[in-house]
C-alpha cells in the first residue's frame, strides 16, 4: 500500500512561525535587557519585510474578492489574524515587561504627562530649535489633496477646529516627519538617583511625544482636536521586466524612486486614534479594516534600536565577543604560500572575516597578481572590500566585478558601487538576464614563474564585514586547480553568457544544482531499499522547493534517515505518521543569525559534504545563479560536519523541533548535561577569553 500524499505546510505561516521563534528571545528574562529590546526590534523589522514582500497578493485577492492561485480573502484574513496577535503580544511585552525593567535600571522614556516643568521647557526648546523648522503641516482641501506618504515613514494626522486663514473649514491636516530626525532623544538627567545604587537616571523622550506635545504650535489660530501618529507599509518588491528594458541599472534606479510609494498593505495608528481618523486613513490608502493595526506605543518599534545605542550599557548587553583569527591561518602569513599546502575553511563569526579581507589585500598589493574577479551581492554602504578593489584598479590589475543590482533592499548601494567601479576602469557586469547572481566567489590569478596560478575564495555568506560579525557562515579558501578552474569558468559564463563548459566540482544553478541534489537524494533512497545505512543532514535558511521536498519524502519513505536544520520557512512537515516518519526538522535561533548552507550525504562508509550559497527554494534553484561545492579534504570535512551539523543536532538550548501538526516546540532536555547551545559551544571553542569570562 502506497503512503498517503504529503500535505506541504503554508509558506507564509511558516515565515510567521519563524518570527515567533525570534520573539522568544525578546521574552527570555535570562537575556540581557538591551538585547531583549534588540530582538523585539528584529521581530518588528522581520514583520515589516513580511508585509513589504508577502502581503500584497493576499490583500489584492481580499479587495477583489477573487481567488488568485492560493491567494484568497480567507488567506488574507488568516494571515492578518496571526499578525494582529503577534503585534499585540509585542506591545504587551514592551509595555508590561521591558519598560518596567528599564525603569528599574534607571532608564525611562518620559511621556508628556510625566514631565516636570523643567523637562517641559527643555522639550519645548528642543522642538522649536531642532524639529519645528523641518515640519510643514499640510491642510487638506481640493487644491491640497492627501499627500504622498512614504513607506514606513512617521506621520501625524490631525483633526482641526475653527477656520483657516481663508475662512474655510478644512479640518484634516497631515504632518510628515522627516527621517533625518532621531526617534529618541536623551534628556538632561533629573538629578534623582536611580534604583539599586546606580548613578543618575537616564531619561529619554520620543520624537512622537515631542511633536504631540506641540501640535498646536503648528496650527496657529486653529484648535487641535483628534490626532494620531500613523505609519503605512507598502509593497516594496521591485518588479522590472529585464526583457523589456535596455539598461537594467537605469530601470532599477527609476524603480527605487517609486518603491516608497507602492501599494499600501498595512496601516499602523496609535491605540487612541479615533474611528473617524482611522476610517479616513483606510479610505485614503484603499485598505480594509483588517489592515489597520492599533498599537500601544511607537508605531515603529524598529526605531527603538536607537535606544539600544543611546543607552549602550555593557551590563545590559551580551558580553563582548571577539572572533579569533581563523585557526588554520597565521596573521601575516602569505595566503598564497599557505594555500599551496591545502584548503582552508573559516567558521564565521566565531572566526574572523578579517582573513578574507587580508587575502584580498595581499592580492591587491602583490605585483605578481594580474587579475581579480569577484561577485558583489550585499556589501553594505561602507565597504573596505570596495576600497581594496578600487586600489587594485589603480595598481593596474584586471578587475572584474559581477554586481547583483537586484539584491532586495540593497539595490541602491549596489548601483552606486557599480557606477563607482565603472568610473575608475573596472569591468562591471550584471550577470545573466532574468537571474539573480547569488553565488559568492572571489578569484585571484597570479603569475608564478612561467605559469598562471589561481587562488579562490567561496562562501555561504556575503562579502559584508558587518554582517560577518552577526551571521554564521563558512568561508572556503582554495588553490585546488580543478575547483579554481570551475570558478573561472563561472565568471566567464556570467560575463559573456557563453555556454558553460562541464565543471569539475561545482554544481551550478539554474543548470544542474537542483537536478543533482534530487539525484543524490534518490540514489540514497535506492541504497536504503537495498539495506544500506544511509543518512542525509542538510542545513539551510529555508526549505520551500517542491521537487527537493518530494525527493526527501521519497527517500525517507524508503528508509533514509533525514535531519534538516532549517532556520526559517519550512514547508515540509516532519514526523507525520506514514508520510515523513524518517524526517526530522529543527530550527536553531541563537544570538547569531544562522546563515550557512551545508549538505551532507552518507551511504555506508562513503560521505559527501557540500557547502553552498543556495537555500532549497525554487527561486534559488531555478531563478538564481547559485553554487555548491564539495569539501574533499577529510579533515576539513569532519570539522565542518562537527561544527555546522552535529553541534546543532545536539543543541539543547536554542533549538526548536517541528511537530507533526506544523508547530514548533522548544527543545528542553530533561538531563541538564544536554542543555548546551551550539553557538555558545562554538564561541567557547574559538575564544578562550570568552570561555573564562574575562
Amino acid at each position: 500500500m502506497s503512503a498517503p500524499p504529503v500535505q506541504f505546510l503554508d509558506r507564509d505561516h511558516s515565515i510567521l512561525a519563524f518570527n515567533e521563534r525570534v520573539f522568544d528571545w525578546a521574552r527570555r528574562p535570562s537575556v540581557p535587557l538591551l538585547e531583549r529590546l534588540r530582538f523585539l526590534c528584529i521581530v518588528s523589522s522581520n514583520l515589516d519585510e513580511f508585509f513589504e514582500v508577502r502581503a500584497a497578493p493576499h490583500l489584492t485577492a481580499a479587495l477583489s474578492n477573487e481567488q488568485k492561485g492560493s491567494y484568497t480573502a480567507q488567506s488574507f484574513e488568516t494571515l492578518a489574524s496571526a499578525a494582529h496577535d503577534m503585534v499585540a503580544r509585542q506591545y504587551s511585552l514592551y509595555n508590561d515587561e521591558l519598560l518596567p525593567a528599564f525603569a528599574r535600571e534607571g532608564i525611562r522614556i518620559v511621556a508628556h504627562g510625566e514631565r516636570n516643568a523643567a523637562q517641559r521647557r527643555w522639550v519645548k526648546d528642543y522642538f522649536e530649535r531642532e524639529v519645528q523648522p523641518l515640519l510643514i503641516p499640510v491642510g487638506l482641501d481640493p487644491s491640497h489633496p492627501f499627500p504622498q506618504v512614504a513607506n514606513k515613514s512617521l506621520n501625524f494626522i490631525v483633526r482641526l477646529g475653527g477656520r483657516d486663514a481663508f475662512g474655510r473649514e478644512n479640518e484634516i491636516a497631515i504632518v510628515k516627519i522627516p527621517r533625518v530626525l532621531p526617534r529618541f532623544i536623551r534628556m538632561p538627567g533629573s538629578g534623582k538617583a536611580a534604583s539599586k545604587g546606580s548613578s543618575k537616571e537616564r531619561l529619554f523622550v520620543s520624537l512622537s511625544s515631542v511633536i504631540r506635545a506641540h501640535l498646536t504650535e503648528l496650527f496657529a489660530g486653529r484648535s487641535v482636536g483628534q490626532f494620531s501618529q500613523f505609519r503605512v507599509t507598502r509593497h516594496s518588491d521591485l518588479a522590472v521586466d529585464e526583457d523589456d528594458v535596455k539598461n537594467l541599472r537605469t530601470a532599477l534606479r527609476q524603480g527605487l524612486e517609486q518603491r516608497h510609494y507602492g501599494q499600501a498593505v498595512r496601516l499602523e495608528v496609535s491605540a487612541g486614534c479615533s474611528d473617524y481618523l482611522s476610517e479616513f486613513l483606510l479610505q485614503q490608502f484603499n485598505l480594509p479594516a483588517l489592515a489597520l493595526y492599533r498599537v500601544h506605543g511607537p508605531v515603529n518599534l524598529v526605531r527603538l534600536t536607537q535606544l539600544v545605542d543611546l543607552v549602550n550599557d555593557p551590563k545590559l548587553l551580551f558580553s563582548r565577543y571577539s572572533a579569533c583569527y581563523p585557526t588554520q591561518l597565521q596573521p601575516g602569513q602569505s595566503f598564497f604560500e599557505r594555500l599551496k599546502q591545502g584548503d582552508v575553511s573559516a567558521h564565521q563569526p566565531f572566526e574572523s572575516f578579517d582573513a578574507v579581507l587580508d587575502f584580498l589585500r595581499e592580492a591587491v598589493n602583490d605585483p605578481q597578481v594580474l587579475a581579480i574577479k569577484q561577485t558583489i551581492y550585499r556589501t553594505g554602504t561602507d565597504s573596505e572590500l570596495m576600497a581594496l578593489l578600487r586600489e587594485a584598479v589603480r595598481r593596474g590589475k584586471e578587475v572584474t566585478v559581477v554586481v547583483e543590482l537586484k539584491a532586495r533592499f540593497d539595490e541602491e548601494a549596489n548601483i552606486n558601487w557599480a557606477e563607482m567601479l565603472e568610473s575608475i576602469g573596472a569591468q562591471v557586469v550584471y550577470g545573466v538576464v532574468g537571474l539573480k547572481t547569488h553565488a559568492k566567489m572571489l578569484l585571484v590569478t597570479r603569475r608564478e614563474g612561467r605559469k598562471l596560478v589561481r587562488y579562490g575564495h567561496l562562501s555561504t555568506g556575503n562579502y559584508n564585514r558587518n554582517t560577518a560579525r552577526l551571521y554564521t557562515d563558512v568561508s572556503y579558501l582554495t588553490a585546488d586547480p580543478l575547483l579554481t578552474a570551475d570558478i573561472d569558468n563561472v565568471f566567464v559564463h556570467l560575463a559573456s553568457q557563453s555556454r558553460l563548459p562541464k565543471l569539475n566540482y561545482i554544481l551550478l544553478a539554474p543548470f544542474q544544482l537542483q537536478r543533482k541534489l534530487v539525484e543524490k537524494i534518490d540514489a540514497l533512497g535506492e541504497a536504503a531499499l537495498q539495506g544500506k545505512d544511509t543518512r542525509i543532514v542538510a542545513k539551510m535558511n529555508a526549505l520551500t522547493d517542491e521537487d527537493l521536498m518530494l525527493a526527501l519524502v521519497r527517500a525517507g519513505q524508503r528508509g533514509v534517515k533525514i535531519d534538516l536544520i532549517v532556520r526559517g520557512a519550512c514547508m515540509l512537515p516532519a514526523q507525520v505518521a506514514g508520510v515523513t516518519d524518517n524526517i526530522r526538522v529543527r530550527s536553531v535561533i541563537g544570538r547569531f543569525l544562522e546563515h550557512s548552507r551545508v549538505f551532507y550525504f552518507r551511504c555506508g562508509g562513503e560521505e559527501n559534504l557540500y557547502l553552498s550559497s543556495a537555500d532549497w527554494m525554487n527561486r534559488n534553484m531555478l531563478r538564481r545563479v547559485e553554487l555548491a561545492w564539495p569539501v574533499t579534504d577529510p579533515v576539513l570535512r569532519q570539522r565542518i560536519i562537527d561544527e555546522c551539523l552535529v553541534a546543532y543536532l545536539h543543541d539543547g538550548v536554542d533549538a526548536w523541533d517541528l511537530q507533526p501538526d506544523g508547530t514548533y516546540a522548544l527543545v528542553n532536555p530533561a538531563d541538564p548535561m544536554q542543555r548546551l547551545g551550539a553557538q555558545a559551544a562554538l564561541m567557547a571553542r574559538y575564544s578562550p577569553l570568552h570561555n573564562t569570562g574575562k
